[in-house]
């Protein structure tokens, strides 16, 4: 791609430019230089993608098509992206800043979820329900109509894939709103689909901004299914503008997840997870390790081995696999900076970190950690979204697990001991919608994942995530019983 071509949005199975002519440059975090132009879409756009996906739902293009073909289609999108694994990662990586290793990682999950629900498509089936005699009665699943899709920048070409195989698996026709900050793995996705003869006006990606493009695609009035991954704050607009028009959404929002480490625990293994989910993608992860809870008793050793762990955690550009890649934007830098201030401020410890790096271009943040941070602190219920640590004490497993449910947010939590009774205790009490034991991020593709309370609702991941798109309908038939002679 020159630098200067300008990539188009992708409606109705053609590559348009925006109707206005505008532009968003898209910059690489590491050093800030921009690497892509592309079109920025406006309200004119949004109404195209939304007609041409609304067609094809009318016209019953994917909801005749053989469920088995719908799956074969999304095993087409999944050979068309894996065939292009390493230069996808590579933009992964320059989009987003995260590192090459990640990036890599990245690409293998989106062919996953492509063809696990690829291969769940025939098989999302509904039921037949006895009634007794002269009865027949039975459910149908029926998609929604016209899935609109926002998809956040941190992980853009993983999340597109989530929700975009579930939605066509199940017969939905799809616009989605890519994100401006990373908006290069949805023009990627769009090429994919076109590749693999996904028809028409059933995949529609518009690149543009979310006060303008993803407003125009929640208000439009015949979007009747929303998803959408991102911020509580964001997700209480969707809501509200769902809300006006009663429809369906699927939302996952921030977390302030805590991991309890008991006296008996790993430490290494605590290390290396924090290693992955406090710092890995600059602790951009909605379900990071944010919170650490520790056992009174091992607080001083384990914060000794925290300060000496982060220190020699790599920092840099993600093409060089760098445990501490840079945040996506200038803007983002100067929020998890202005956090980290503030947690000074109510009182917290210093332990390593607590600002960004001018040595070098791009947005670094030094990798963080804050000691007897207090539970009415801002650090301790304020996602930060970025690579933070915030560790506080506990002197009893009833309280560790006060502390790890006493914030609004239920994305993830998690626990470390070698006393199973004492994991599978405190697993069933910690109130959030996924539970990592002695390894964070311990999930895959097939696992349900989403929030409770104000981390958002519905599922997405594993078989249950088809549940949220589509509604069961019932059809009751009355029979006459036969003449007898």
């Amino acid at each position: 791609m020159a630098r200067d071509e300008v990539l188009k949005n992708y409606i109705d199975g053609e590559w348009r430019d925006a109707s206005t002519g505008g532009r968003i440059e898209v910059d690489n975090p590491a050093t800030g230089e921009t690497i892509a132009i592309v079109a920025e879409a406006g309200p004119e756009d949004v109404e195209l993608a939304v007609e041409a996906a609304q067609r094809v739902f009318e016209e019953r293009v994917l909801i005749d098509m053989h469920p088995y073909d719908r799956g074969r289609m999304l095993f087409r999108i999944a050979d068309a992206l894996e065939a292009r694994g390493s230069e996808l990662a590579t933009m992964l990586c320059d989009d987003t800043g995260k590192a090459l290793n990640v990036a890599e990682s990245e690409v293998q999950t989106t062919v996953r979820y492509l063809r696990y629900y690829g291969g769940l498509a025939d098989k999302h089936e509904g039921r037949s329900i006895p009634r007794g005699a002269n009865l027949v009665d039975y459910t149908i699943r029926s998609p929604f109509g016209v899935s609109g899709q926002i998809v956040p920048w941190n992980f853009p070409l993983e999340l597109t894939a989530r929700s975009l195989a579930c939605a066509l698996a199940t017969g939905n026709s799809v616009v989605v709103k890519s994100p401006e900050l990373a908006p290069l793995s949805g023009i990627a996705m769009a090429e994919a689909c076109e590749v693999a003869g996904v028809p028409a006006g059933a995949v529609n990606v518009i690149t543009g901004y979310g006060h303008i493009a993803g407003q125009a695609l929640i208000d439009n009035a015949s979007v009747r299914h929303l998803v959408f991954t991102g911020s509580m704050a964001t997700g209480q607009n969707v809501l509200r503008a769902a809300a006006e028009r009663i429809v369906p959404c699927i939302m996952e929002l921030g977390g302030k997840s805590a991991a309890i480490v008991h006296a008996d625990a790993n430490l290494d293994e605590v290390l290396e997870s924090i290693r992955i989910g406090t710092f890995m993608n600059a602790g951009q992860n909605c379900n990071g390790l944010t919170r650490l809870l520790v056992d009174r008793t091992i607080a001083d050793e384990l914060t000794d081995k925290l300060k000496a762990y982060v220190k020699g955690l790599s920092l840099g550009c993600g093409r060089d696999n760098c445990d501490i890649t840079p945040l996506i934007s200038q803007r983002q830098r100067s929020s998890v900076e202005q956090a980290c201030q503030t947690a000074i401020e109510q009182g917290a410890r210093l332990v390593t970190g607590g600002s960004t790096v001018v040595d070098r271009d791009g947005y670094f943040m030094a990798g963080t950690v804050f000691a007897d941070v207090r539970s009415d602190s801002a650090l301790f219920h304020k996602e930060t979204f970025g690579p933070v640590l915030a560790v506080t004490t506990f002197d009893n497993v009833e309280e560790a697990v006060n502390l790890s449910n006493g914030t609004d947010q239920g994305l993830a939590a998690g626990v470390f001991t070698r006393d199973i009774d004492k994991a599978l205790w405190t697993a069933d009490r910690l109130w959030a919608g996924h539970v990592y034991v002695n390894g964070w991020f311990v999930s895959g593709v097939e696992t349900p994942f989403g929030g409770i309370n104000k981390s958002g609702y519905g599922r997405e991941k594993g078989v249950e995530a088809l549940d949220g798109y589509v509604q069961t309908r019932n059809v009751g038939i009355k029979v006459s019983p036969p003449l007898l002679s």
